[in-house]
């Protein structure tokens, strides 16, 4: 890694993301390179700075005017760190799926930065790019329309090999696509079915192997059990799980299931509205969250015990959810927010620890955008 840092001014206030030694490049295979150098586990692997993207709005038919923007994501810094599991949760709409493909390079960014090992991914093109995509992969949310219904399981896993044969050559990839069945559970004489011929939970597998087929470093997994049945589910989670230690890989995992997101992660991180609420470790954000929105959320999520259920505090929101092409202005959860003052229309809250934590060892003393951040007791997740 070059001497360059590039974000040292974020460190002191926001502990969440780091200093990134920028990667200073200047030729093709330079970049391809340093895109090769091994991670040592609980370094940052993945950085991300300010990103943002905005969808366009248009009238016309010939001649298109911008009447405005849907903030998808606007705005949103951290780190993933080599070996973790890094969970995304938040309601429909507020922009996690947005960010899987942004670090994906399925869609462009509209503005900030996305470096993985010290080089802006946003930036890179030809065999740069081809080797980042590699070494970044995806797991999709339906394991129904993501397998081509055209094409055997032998060919849908052993696609990758096609565009990166330097992994597989020809003579071993039939061997090395039954070895992948093989590891996520299923049958290697079932090389030759079709994906009609399997169950979700089956399907799912094969979009896993299908992910590992080019040993990347990063998996990102955009609500992969939400399709599935519940003792499905359980069952795709420990595969998962036992595929990251066997392989040393990262996970960015986006869900809605609170419940599922705690089991597999290390770091939490809170969206709503395109920008990050709240972040912090699993038993920070379930057992000590500070944001009123993480609250509500935490709030919601089923307690099996009866005289649990009836003794705790429901948290109802009040409102619907701002557009995104129109966010309030200040804090964007304060028209739902039962804190909300003056100041919370008037200024952005930064991410970061909250002033009266910032000096003690309490679990609260994690980073939170809000101005009155404070832990809430009645507050119990399952």
């Amino acid at each position: 890694m070059a001497e360059l840092s590039k974000n040292d001014e974020q460190v002191g206030t926001t502990p969440n993301v780091s200093g990134v030694e920028v990667v200073e490049a200047r030729t093709e295979a330079e970049e391809v390179a340093a895109l090769e150098v091994p991670v040592e586990r609980g370094e940052p692997i993945l950085q991300v700075r300010n990103l943002v993207k905005h969808f366009p709005l248009t009238q016309g038919i010939l001649f298109k005017k911008s009447v405005g923007a849907v903030k998808a994501v606007d705005g949103i810094s951290f780190d993933l760190y080599q070996g973790e599991t890094l969970g995304i949760v938040g309601e429909s709409g507020c922009g996690k799926s947005t960010v899987a493909r942004l670090l994906m390079n399925l869609e462009r960014a509209t503005a900030g930065e996305i470096f993985y090992k010290g080089q802006d991914i946003t930036r890179l093109s030809g065999k740069a790019l081809k080797a980042v995509r590699r070494n970044i992969q995806m797991v999709f949310q339906d394991p129904y329309t993501s397998l081509n219904p055209r094409m055997t399981v032998g060919d849908i896993i052993g696609e990758p090999f096609e565009i990166h044969p330097e992994v597989a050559p020809k003579g071993d990839r039939r061997k090395k696509v039954q070895d992948l069945l093989d590891v996520v559970g299923l049958n290697p004489e079932y090389i030759n079915r079709y994906p009609h011929q399997f169950s979700g939970g089956q399907r799912q597998r094969i979009g896993i192997a299908r992910g590992l087929a080019l040993n990347p470093e990063i998996i990102i997994c955009d609500e992969p059990v939400s399709a599935l049945d519940v003792s499905v589910q359980a069952q795709v989670i420990n595969l998962m799980e036992g595929l990251q230690n066997e392989f040393n890989l990262s996970y960015l995992f986006i869900a809605h299931d609170l419940s599922i997101v705690r089991h597999i992660s290390d770091r939490v991180g809170v969206m709503y509205l395109g920008k990050m609420a709240e972040i912090g470790t699993d038993a920070q954000i379930y057992d000590h969250p500070t944001h009123p929105y993480t609250q509500a959320l935490l709030s919601a999520v089923p307690v099996p015990d009866p005289e649990a259920r009836a003794n705790r505090e429901r948290i109802i929101l009040t409102g619907d959810v701002p557009s995104p092409a129109n966010p309030p202005s200040g804090c964007r959860f304060r028209t739902r927010c039962w804190k909300a003052q003056d100041k919370c229309a008037e200024e952005v809250p930064l991410l970061a620890v909250p002033e009266r934590f910032k000096d003690s060892d309490t679990p609260a003393a994690h980073e939170s955008a809000c101005h009155f951040a404070e832990e809430k007791d009645v507050v119990h997740a399952a």
